[in-house]
């Protein structure tokens, strides 16, 4: 039987890097427990009124944030607010596959597109790495906003 899994990032902003992720991956961000929302509402107001509501001091209220896949095929992802930075390479990241089938300068300027899209949204470029048939199709490696490396793909 195969397992779902969550992603977890640690992180000194949980909130931004989840909004950050949520533009990228097109996902979006869960409603609170037992809230009905409406198509149109944002789910971070009703989480604000929410943990308003339960007390939780404003100063705790951006400890931990969440997005998922609207789709339902791909993993959530948590984010949990820590006060260390991070001081190495990731030991694993994420492939945002964002030119499939594509090969070729078509691929790449696909994955150039989103680059740009991504900057945009916070993230750094790093390198490009070219296509290097039949092992490697190329891809750009990037930071999400707190540095943590990804590879467009």
């Amino acid at each position: 039987m195969s397992r779902h899994i969550q992603v977890t990032f640690d992180a000194h902003d949980p909130r931004a890097l989840s909004s950050f992720w949520r533009d990228v991956l097109g996902y979006v961000h869960p409603g609170p427990p037992g809230v009905d929302l409406p198509e149109d509402a944002d789910p971070l107001a009703a989480w604000d009124d929410f943990l308003a509501r339960a007390g939780v001091p404003e100063g705790q209220r951006n400890t931990r944030s969440a997005i998922e896949d609207p789709d339902k095929r791909g993993p959530r992802l948590f984010f949990q607010q820590v006060p260390e930075d991070k001081v190495a390479k990731n030991r694993l990241h994420l492939d945002v596959r964002a030119a499939p089938g594509l090969r070729g300068e078509e691929r790449m300027a696909a994955l150039e597109a989103e680059c740009d899209r991504f900057v945009a949204l916070g993230a750094t470029r790093v390198r490009r790495h070219e296509p290097a048939p039949p092992m490697s199709a190329g891809f750009i490696v990037m930071t999400d906003p707190e540095g943590n490396e990804f590879c467009l793909d």
